[in-house]
């Protein structure tokens, strides 16, 4: 799970969300609820504007209230962050999985509802493994 963090600025009528880890990053709700719901959509806009322009994807800094990417969004800003940081290409990728380029596309797209057994593989190609933890107790 990837929780970034937001500031939310309330005043009569909407409260104002910002990122500090995503200074493009501003939308408004009627209330804090509505608000937070509304930076994950421009989060996830935010993160596949900077995938797409080939630009650094930060960690999550610490924040008082956060924004929780969906489960999908969460593994293809690992898989993205995780090639950046080894300096493996899409074209490489591809080589790696035995995919073509369109399907690498996909996987890194925060639009598509790629497979999980995709990213699976995905993340196996650059030596990542995902796991699943019940952290309710």
């Amino acid at each position: 799970m990837l929780k970034y963090p937001v500031i939310l600025v309330e005043d009569d009528q909407s409260v104002m969300v910002t990122s500090p880890d995503f200074p493009e990053l501003t939308t408004y709700g009627m209330d804090r609820e509505e608000a937070i719901a509304r930076a994950v959509d421009a989060l996830e806009e935010a993160l596949a504007s900077r995938i797409h322009d080939g630009r650094d994807v930060p960690l999550p800094s610490q924040g008082r209230d956060a924004a929780v990417l969906p489960t999908l969004t969460a593994v293809k800003v690992m898989l993205y962050r995780g090639m950046r940081e080894q300096g493996i290409g899409k074209a490489e990728l591809a080589r790696r999985l035995g995919w073509h380029l369109p399907q690498v596309d996909r996987v890194l797209d925060v639009q598509h509802n790629s497979r999980m057994d995709q990213m699976d593989a995905a993340m196996g190609a650059i030596g990542r493994h995902l796991y699943v933890r019940d952290s309710v107790r």
